[in-house]
């Protein structure tokens, strides 16, 4: 989950080497570090922490070398420190690594034999040494081809050389790696994001592909090392900046842009005029769908579990959901009828990535769900299905929740509709009430000033609970992962329905438990569970919506009510203050909330 970035130009490259990892610290945080080339020297700077940190080193003012290479780490292999920081040198090479490398004790074994000695406690390191062991007796070319061949894991790599001051190297296994094209200088960069202030000009590296950058041209190469052309592809330049504004983080103003998130994504899908979802171009004609498997890691997997109610409700689909770690090792038993669909908020995240690769190499029909058009998971679908809620800075993810929520459940109504599985009417009643839900996300974030009263009291306790029924238990369980990913309280997103099967004996005096019970086919049931927990002293936060009707309970610690609609749509308005609550208890603990500890945006190891 680390962030890497080269440059090779005709000018000094330390300023844009720290402007474009500021723009992926999203993919790690733990530390950063640059590389340069001067004066026939590898020039190394690093520090534990941001990139602010790094920027500040006196050091970087003085680095004039013209090529260059920076990373920003998310830490596996050795603390996170400056020396465990990337890049890793010897006297004559230097690399940046994003991933794992998963024989590293092994190479290292051997390299400690062959004399070579290690300063950090990374996996990184032995890619440095192994690297410099095989220059010995091969050029270049030959022992970047050796040495990757001698790698098992994943990784992307940017490589600088201090006898080859016009070049860098660039190489891909797993993880994602572009290349951008600039006028008198080029980029390698983890992904397009970190390009687009330099060049519209991308090109992808292929899994096992390498390449040699120079100033003025490109080349690549197969894992073979055969010559290959690669096409080069010109991205949208017509990014807005994309700025906190007057919010005090970005989560905070990515929970208020939810109801344009949800305008966006209507407007793009929904014809209002033929009362139809536009999903052009789907590949599959309905007799050739049985079922369909939705795969995702942490949020985007709560996204799947969310739709596998409405598939179940709106579609005669056989449905089942995955999580992509788990599905990959698994023994699966593919279907040609199935539709297997990825849900990505990066579109580069490596299980779930790895996960398409399997069914693309057995030749399934495969679908993304994704924010990033240009990113792996999109490009290598059959079908893009784009959330278009614009770009996520904070860590724990909200708008793009929503996102995912909202294309899958217009899928679901789609392919009901075509299927004839629903009626036309109520097809497009749906269709109505799904046009009205923006402005019912807006009133729903007027709960503001209730939550960040109530929000306090999760902060003082060992745990809390989170508990929901039917299409609340997915979001149940979304509320607590946002509540252990922003305050670091342990949280657990539970059925209602199978509290009295284990997980009541948690309870006690005092216990915060989140009670999602929306006025629907599960009411009754979830408010007589919520009883079960009232009774052995739990102090309950009930979220519900609005009516008329009483609350058909006693001793309710607080009520928060959301806006009214029908059943399929009430999980995107009970989301909105499960996130206000994680947000507001981390406001009030000091943490950083766009940064957790130990996380980062796109996860792109195992």
């Amino acid at each position: 989950m680390c962030g890497i970035i080269g440059i090779n130009s005709n000018r000094p490259v330390s300023v844009s080497i720290i402007n474009s990892l500021k723009k992926l610290e999203y993919r790690g945080y733990d530390s950063a570090g640059i590389a340069t080339l001067s004066d026939g020297l590898i020039n190394e700077v690093k520090s534990e922490g941001r990139v602010d940190n790094l920027e500040k080193n006196s050091l970087i003012q003085s680095m004039n070398g013209t090529i260059g290479i920076g990373h920003v780490r998310w830490a596996t292999h050795g603390a996170p420190n400056s020396i465990n920081a990337h890049p890793h040198s010897s006297q004559n090479v230097s690399v940046v690594h994003n991933g794992i490398i998963e024989n590293s004790t092994l190479l290292k074994k051997y390299l400690i034999g062959k004399g070579h000695k290690f300063k950090s406690q990374t996996d990184t390191e032995v890619i440095v040494h192994l690297i410099t062991e095989n220059l010995k007796n091969e050029n270049i070319a030959e022992s970047i081809k050796k040495t990757l061949k001698a790698l098992h894991g994943s990784f992307a790599l940017g490589i600088i050389f201090k006898d080859q001051p016009d070049l860098i190297i660039g190489a891909r296994r797993g993880s994602p790696l572009a290349v951008g094209y600039g006028p008198n200088e080029n980029y390698l960069g983890s992904d397009s994001y970190a390009l687009k202030s330099m060049t519209n000009k991308i090109t992808y590296l292929g899994d096992g592909e390498f390449c040699i950058l120079k100033k003025d041209f490109v080349e690549f190469f197969d894992e073979e090392g055969n010559k290959i052309n690669k096409k080069v592809l010109e991205l949208s330049s017509d990014e807005k900046k994309y700025d906190k504004g007057d919010y005090k983080h970005f989560m905070a103003k990515e929970i208020e842009e939810q109801p344009l998130t949800l305008k966006n994504g209507i407007k793009e899908y929904i014809d209002s005029r033929n009362n139809d979802i536009n999903i052009y171009n789907f590949p599959w004609k309905k007799s050739e769908l049985s079922s369909i498997t939705l795969i995702g890691c942490g949020t985007a997997y709560h996204s799947c579990l969310m739709a596998k109610y409405w598939f179940e409700e709106l579609t005669s689909l056989n449905v089942s959901v995955d999580i992509a770690s788990e599905f990959r090792y698994r023994k699966n038993r593919f279907k040609d009828d199935t539709l297997y669909t990825f849900v990505s908020q990066s579109g580069e995240t490596a299980d779930t990535y790895a996960a398409l690769d399997i069914c693309k190499k057995a030749n399934m029909k495969t679908c993304a769900v994704v924010n990033v058009i240009e990113s792996s998971i999109a490009r290598d679908s059959d079908f893009v299905l784009p959330i278009h809620c614009g770009p996520e800075v904070g860590v724990a993810s909200t708008k793009a929740f929503l996102g995912q929520i909202l294309i899958l459940y217009m899928l679901a109504l789609k392919i009901g509709s075509i299927r004839d599985d629903i009626k036309k009417s109520i097809f497009n009643e749906k269709l109505k009430n799904l046009i009205d839900l923006p402005k019912l996300a807006e009133k729903t974030l007027a709960t503001d000033n209730k939550i960040q009263s109530i929000s306090s009291i999760f902060n003082d306790v060992k745990g809390s609970m989170f508990l929901g029924r039917g299409y609340s238990y997915p979001i149940a369980l979304e509320g607590a992962l946002k509540l252990k990913e922003l305050s670091y309280v342990h949280a657990e997103g539970y059925p209602a329905g199978e509290m009295k099967h284990g997980p009541l004996a948690l309870i006690e005096e005092g216990l915060p438990v989140v009670v999602l019970a929306p006025r629907d086919n599960y009411y009754k049931k979830t408010i007589s569970n919520m009883q079960e927990v009232i009774a052995r002293g739990a102090k309950v936060l009930l979220i519900t919506n609005k009516s008329k009707d009483e609350v058909l309970s006693e001793n309710i610690w607080e009520t928060i009510e959301v806006e009214t609609t029908n059943e399929d749509l009430l999980p995107f308005l009970l989301t909105i203050p499960l996130q206000k609550l994680a947000y507001y208890s981390a406001l009030k603990k000091g943490f950083d909330i766009d940064k957790p500890r130990n996380l980062a945006k796109s996860v792109t190891v195992e």
